[in-house]
C-alpha cells in the first residue's frame, strides 16, 4: 500500500488525505496544531459558498458539483453547516459588460441559474438595509456561507473515520530527501515519516517551507471583523443575506448574522504581504476604512461595535489560481496551495483534484492548477474570491 504525508489540515490538507485514503493510500495528517488551527484561514466562524465567478467557465462548473456535495453534506450530517441563504451581488452603478457582477449574471443564467436582477427599487425592498444606495444587482439563490471552523472539525473526524492518521502539534520542519526524489518529512521535533508521497497544503505557510516559491505565492493579510449589532434579528435571513457591494473596487462583503449575533464583514482587496507568523491584527486604518464603507452602504451597521478584529491570511498566487500540481523537478513532491482567498468553498471537490495530480490523471482544472512561472499568466483572472 502506498504511503502519503499531508502537511497541513486546513480544508485542502484535509479534504487531499480523505481522497487520497478513500483511494487506497495510507495517509499522515500533519499539522502544528491544535486542530482545528486557529490561525488557519479555513478557521472561522464563516466563508461564502457561491457559484458566482464572472465569465470563467471552470471555477462555475466545479463550483456546480461542490454545490451538490454542499447540500449532501448536510443531510449526511444531520445539520446544517452550509447556510442556502442565496448570494446578494450589488453595483453601485450600472452592471457593465466586463464586470465582476454582470459577467457572473450572464453567465450563470445562460447556463441555467434562476438568477434574478434587481434594481435600486427591488433591492430597498427585498433588503431595506440597504436602501437605494445601490443601482442595480442581482440575487442568486444558489450559495450562502458555511460554519467553516465546524465544517473543519467534521472532515476531520471523517478523515480519523477513513483511517487517516491525524497528528496535531507536528510542524513540518524539512523535507527528507535523496538526490531530487522527496521521500518524507522532517517535523520540528526531529520525527522523520517517509512517504511515496509528500502533499504540501501548508496555506499562507506554503513559501516558507519551499521557498522557492516565493515569487509566484505569498501571505497576504486581509482584515476581518465582527460586529455586534443590538438588534440582530434586523441582520439575520430573509431581512440580510450574504453580500459582496462592488467587490471589484471595494473589497467589501459580509455575512447575515449567526446564531450568537455577529455579522461578520470582511474585505477582499489588495491586502498587505505578511510574514504568516505575524501578529493578526489589522493595519490601522482599516477600522476606519469599515466605519466609511457602512456610514455610506449600511448606516444602521454604521456604530455597531466591533466583537473582534483579526486579519485572515490568504495564500495568493501571482495569477489568483490554485496550485494543485506535482513538482516536476522532485519526484514524490505534490503542492496544494494558492487559495487566493477563493479556496474554502471548494472542500467538497478539491481533495479528489489533489488525488487525481498525484495519479496523473489529467483534466481541464488541473491545466490550469498546473506547476506554473509566473509570467506566464499576466494578470488575475480568479482573485473573486471572499472568504
Amino acid at each position: 500500500m502506498k504511503k502519503a504525508v499531508v502537511a497541513g489540515a486546513g480544508v485542502f490538507g484535509v479534504s487531499a488525505a480523505i481522497s487520497l485514503s478513500a483511494r487506497g493510500f495510507r495517509v499522515d495528517l500533519l499539522d502544528p496544531g491544535p486542530l482545528p488551527r486557529p490561525e488557519a484561514a479555513s478557521t472561522d466562524i464563516s466563508k461564502i459558498v457561491r457559484l458566482d465567478y464572472g465569465r470563467d467557465d471552470l471555477y462555475v462548473e466545479l463550483m456546480e458539483r461542490a454545490l451538490a456535495c454542499w447540500e449532501d453534506w448536510n443531510e449526511r450530517w444531520g445539520e446544517e453547516l452550509y447556510h442556502p441563504t442565496g448570494f446578494l451581488v450589488l453595483s453601485r452603478g450600472a452592471m457593465s459588460p466586463g464586470g465582476f457582477e454582470r459577467d457572473s449574471l450572464e453567465t450563470l443564467a445562460s447556463r441555467g441559474h434562476a438568477v434574478e436582477p434587481l434594481d435600486a427599487a427591488g433591492i430597498a425592498s427585498r433588503y431595506a438595509a440597504w436602501g437605494s444606495r445601490y443601482a442595480q444587482g442581482y440575487f442568486n439563490p444558489r450559495g450562502g456561507w458555511a460554519e467553516s471552523g465546524r465544517v473543519v472539525a467534521r472532515l476531520l473526524d471523517e478523515a480519523r473515520a477513513a483511517g487517516v492518521r491525524v497528528l496535531e502539534r507536528a510542524k513540518v520542519a524539512s523535507l527528507v530527501e535523496t538526490g531530487s526524489r522527496v521521500e518524507g518529512v522532517m517535523t520540528a521535533s526531529g520525527e522523520r515519516h517517509k512517504a511515496d508521497w509528500v502533499v504540501i497544503a501548508l496555506g499562507a505557510w506554503t513559501p516558507s517551507l519551499l521557498p522557492e516559491l516565493g515569487d509566484r505565492m505569498w501571505a497576504v493579510a486581509q482584515p476581518v471583523f465582527h460586529l455586534r449589532p443590538d438588534d440582530p434579528e434586523a441582520w439575520r435571513m430573509p431581512r440580510f443575506t450574504v453580500w459582496a457591494a462592488d467587490i471589484g473596487s471595494t473589497g467589501w462583503y459580509g455575512f447575515p448574522a449567526n446564531a450568537a449575533g455577529i455579522v461578520k464583514i470582511a474585505n477582499h482587496g489588495p491586502g498587505r504581504r505578511v510574514e504568516p507568523d505575524a501578529p493578526r491584527i489589522v493595519a490601522p486604518g482599516d477600522e476606519a476604512r469599515l466605519r466609511a464603507f457602512l456610514a455610506e452602504s449600511l448606516p444602521d451597521l454604521a456604530g455597531a461595535p466591533l466583537a473582534s478584529a483579526k486579519t485572515c491570511l490568504y495564500c495568493d498566487a501571482f495569477d489568483g489560481d490554485f496550485w494543485i500540481a506535482r513538482d516536476p523537478d522532485r519526484p514524490g513532491l505534490a503542492v496544494a496551495a494558492g487559495d487566493s482567498g477563493h479556496g474554502f468553498k471548494f472542500a467538497p471537490v478539491v481533495g479528489d483534484l489533489v488525488a487525481d495530480a498525484i495519479e496523473g490523471r489529467a483534466s481541464r482544472a488541473l491545466d490550469r492548477f498546473a506547476w506554473r512561472a509566473p509570467l506566464e499568466r499576466k494578470t488575475e483572472q480568479a482573485r473573486f474570491g471572499m472568504s
